[in-house]
């Protein structure tokens, strides 16, 4: 990163916009587009609610929690993957109090992990991946969320590690609203083994799910892997 361009603080970014570029949107595929609509109303709500509770953890608990959360990740990456060595893991840079992993992104990237961050290279279009080292310049992208440059190898990850706003038993994740995520996993094949990580506080009885909607493998929190799923053989990336 060029010293003119340091990302300040520990998270860097601002709050991501995707809910509020469509706050009514609802999925034409759903059986009853009123409560389609009914559910995008109260994800939103939601949202505002978790993100708060979220922002309002205090530094020594989120510190503790993010390392915890690590050595999950850490687990999961060892029993699953062999360490994932010469895997392509898309990790996610930090905003508004979510988990903090640089410092894993760091150590498996060290340890032979191609790891990526995920880019919005066209609004409301599947993520692009391009491939981060601890010594990549990063540029400002979309909502202004640190990104590696245009220069960076554009990679197809393997695995893939995300934030979550809110989770549920299923594994249905809340993020933002903007659908990127789902998007994205909707058009990978083979689907990219997909690990959520949250707080445990952020759990909800259900995320009312909808067609678009495609659960995560794994959820892990500082309380341990809270969701776990079977998935398809033939889903699952090669370790």
């Amino acid at each position: 990163m060029n010293a003119d361009d340091e990302l300040p603080g520990r998270y860097a970014s601002p709050p991501c916009l995707a809910s509020e570029l469509a706050p009514d949107y609802f999925d034409p595929l759903a059986v009853d587009p009123q409560q389609a609509r009914d559910v995008a109303r109260w994800r939103r709500s939601e949202r505002t609610r978790l993100r708060g509770e979220r922002d309002a953890i205090s530094i020594d608990a989120r510190q503790r929690a993010d390392e915890t959360i690590a050595n999950e990740v850490r687990d999961v990456l060892a029993d699953r993957f062999a360490g994932a060595r010469w895997q392509v893991l898309s990790a996610y840079w930090p905003m508004r109090g979510e988990p903090d992993l640089r410092a894993l992104m760091t150590e498996l990237e060290v340890s032979g992990v191609t790891v990526a961050l995920p880019v919005v290279e066209t609004m409301a279009r599947p993520l692009i991946f391009r491939r981060w080292t601890p010594t990549t310049q990063m540029v400002r992208g979309v909502w202004k969320i640190p990104i590696p440059s245009d220069e960076a190898e554009t990679v197809t990850p393997t695995i893939v590690l995300a934030p979550l706003v809110g989770w549920d038993s299923e594994g249905y994740r809340l993020g933002y609203g903007g659908g990127y995520f789902d998007r994205t996993l909707a058009s990978l094949a083979p689907r990219p083994f997909a690990i959520g990580v949250g707080y445990r506080a952020s759990r909800l009885k259900t995320i009312y799910p909808q067609p678009h909607d495609i659960p995560f493998d794994i959820v892990l929190t500082e309380a341990g892997r809270e969701v776990v799923r079977e998935v398809p053989s033939a889903s699952r990336p090669i370790a």
